[in-house]
């Protein structure tokens, strides 16, 4: 008897992890995008002290920003990072080498100064790799978290775009910023490339999207995504160097495909805290399961 209830126990263990697990796989899109984390990106370019220091950053397994694997080698892909720049706008590149041949861009990290201490940033996330552009940027750090989760994604589910409660967070105090716009820096272009990696730099294999899910949130408070593009000059910059992997489009074509028709958009207005109207974008994606054979 004793037995018996010890093999229920196990067989209910196991029926609970497999519905938690197809809860979280619901929220998957299944683009190559839920495996990169717009929001752990800008927190580790606000922690780093150099574009350097931040390339490692975001290739470091413990940070749980990277687990994207678009060459389907089981490795994690080693993600490089290259400023292109003029003047006061900066575009900071997040590349993957897909092979010796072909190399695709994740996002990037688009930056200017605004004054002599005023700077705004945001990181854009590539429509290959994301369904859509996706935005996302520095927000008001007291936001909670489940509003932040609900925006979560690649492509909002809700959000509340330039309404009169947001504002633009000046960034002049992250030490990046500091050190991009400092009298030493010279533009960062990563040296390293398909199969040539730092010695620190041990690829590791990617985890399923229900394991890489939970481990982003810690990231997420303080940042939002939105629609409005701010940063146009380094946009500008960047926008006749963007790279695209024939590889990585041809591969995920369909799921990117299907992600753009399922996904539709409304917009109401609602009462902003001034009485004032405010238009309010709620965005649904459907996203379309296929039977596991």
């Amino acid at each position: 008897m004793k037995h018996f209830k010890i093999i229920i126990m196990m067989i209910a263990l196991v029926l609970a992890h497999q519905t938690l697990k197809a809860q979280d796989d619901s929220d998957s899109t299944g683009l190559p995008g839920d495996h990169f984390d717009l929001y752990g990106a800008l927190d580790m370019f606000k922690k780093a002290k150099s574009i350097e220091e931040f390339e490692q950053f975001i290739n470091s397994k413990d940070n749980n920003v990277n687990n994207i694997d678009l060459n389907e080698d089981g490795e994690v892909d080693y993600i490089r990072v290259i400023d292109q720049h003029d003047k006061n706008a900066h575009a900071f590149v997040l590349q993957v080498p897909i092979s010796d041949k072909e190399n695709q861009d994740i996002a990037t990290i688009e930056l200017e100064k605004t004054g002599d201490t005023n700077a705004v940033l945001q990181i854009i996330g590539d429509e290959d790799i994301y369904g859509e552009t996706t935005i996302v940027e520095a927000g008001d750090e007291n936001e909670n978290d489940s509003d932040m989760d609900k925006k979560d994604g690649h492509g909002p589910s809700v959000y509340i775009d330039d309404a009169p409660m947001f504002f633009v967070v000046n960034v002049w105090s992250w030490p990046s910023v500091r050190f991009v716009y400092g009298p030493v820096y010279k533009p960062w272009v990563s040296p390293w490339r398909w199969r040539a990696y730092p010695a620190w730099y041990r690829p590791w294999r990617p985890v399923a999207w229900h394991v890489f899910h939970p481990l982003r949130y810690r990231h997420h408070a303080g940042y939002r995504v939105v629609t409005t593009h701010r940063v146009m000059a380094a946009h500008r910059v960047y926008t006749p160097h963007r790279a695209t992997s024939v590889t990585v489009k041809t591969r995920h074509s369909v799921k990117v495909n299907n992600y753009r028709v399922t996904k539709t958009t409304r917009t109401t207005k609602v009462k902003g805290p001034r009485g004032n109207q405010v238009k309010v974008k709620h965005s649904t994606t459907k996203v379309k399961k296929t039977k596991k054979r």
